[in-house]
């Protein structure tokens, strides 16, 4: 399972779920970080499964 944690959300969220062994990214690793519209926020999550 994977998991994108959107920017509302802490960065110690994401990488406490990476801790327990799922794929997981906030959106501060985009490109355009916590701006990134929900839209493209969506894109990656179909891209990556």
């Amino acid at each position: 399972m994977k998991f994108i944690v959107d920017a509302q959300l802490p960065v110690r969220l994401a990488r406490f779920i990476k801790t327990l062994g799922y794929d997981t990214i906030h959106t501060r690793d985009l490109p355009r970080e916590n701006a990134t519209p929900d839209n493209e926020i969506n894109t990656v999550s179909i891209q990556q499964n």
